[in-house]
């Protein structure tokens, strides 16, 4: 999470926005019950409510990454709830926030660069496995089973039911539609280069495991737990082809 997609959350009562579309739903926050056309008294609760929820993730984030101090946060917000927050000048905090921006994506960048250089060792070392293809565009993926031989098979444009594990190289999982146990619906046209060109290899029933160049997924903008110039590791199960 970086900072200034914190700082917009402060500003817009809006969710955050990873970038690229997702391979597949993240888990989703406790969901707000509200009727077909609610007033706008219970939209106000609802919207306030999510407010707080998409602003506690960011802080969490930015906290996690080490961009920011949970301690201090919680002193900031203490002071401004009790009246005695530092008045800072708005020009003077912009220049701060602004500052700590570049420190950040400077050390981001460093790190994304040296990144690609062990990805491109890493996919090299990976290829030599038995099992192991690897496509025209660097994806790399192991047949762990198969189902039918006429089992349907996606196209570019197809919408399709699944259930997956994603992983980064050092085995942490960063999502996982197996542990909320609830398959993922998506179209092939609307996710990541790795799964659009991955999951057409399969038919219903083949459960695959692929191995994603950055460059096939997010990239230097990878989000969240996922960070830049990641290579993702995907379990897939292709359960079904919907159309």
């Amino acid at each position: 999470m970086r900072l200034s997609a914190l700082a917009a959350t402060l500003i817009l009562v809006a969710p955050l926005c990873a970038g690229d579309a997702a391979p597949a739903p993240a888990p989703e926050t406790k969901p707000v019950e509200s009727a077909a056309a609610p007033d706008a008294a219970t939209l106000r609760k609802q919207v306030s409510y999510l407010y707080g929820t998409t602003l506690r993730k960011a802080v969490d984030g930015a906290v996690a990454q080490g961009e920011l101090d949970a301690a201090e946060i919680m002193r900031g917000l203490q002071d401004a709830v009790a009246g005695t927050a530092a008045e800072i000048d708005p020009a003077k905090a912009q220049a701060m926030f602004e500052t700590w921006q570049k420190m950040l994506e400077a050390k981001q960048n460093q790190g994304a660069e040296g990144a690609l250089a062990d990805n491109k060792a890493f996919l090299a070392e990976n290829g030599k496995k038995p099992g192991i293809m690897t496509t025209a565009s660097g994806l790399q993926y192991e047949v762990l089973s198969k189902g039918p031989a006429d089992g349907k098979q996606p196209k570019a444009t197809s919408q399709v039911r699944v259930h997956y594990t994603g992983t980064k190289r050092d085995g942490k999982v960063f999502d996982s539609s197996v542990q909320r146990n609830e398959p993922a619906e998506f179209p092939l046209d609307g996710v990541i280069k790795g799964w659009t060109e991955g999951l057409q290899l399969m038919r219903e029933g083949d459960k695959f495991r692929f191995t994603i160049p950055s460059e096939l997924a997010y990239g230097a903008r990878g989000p969240g737990p996922i960070g830049p110039n990641a290579v993702l590791i995907f379990d897939v199960e292709l359960i079904k082809v919907l159309n």
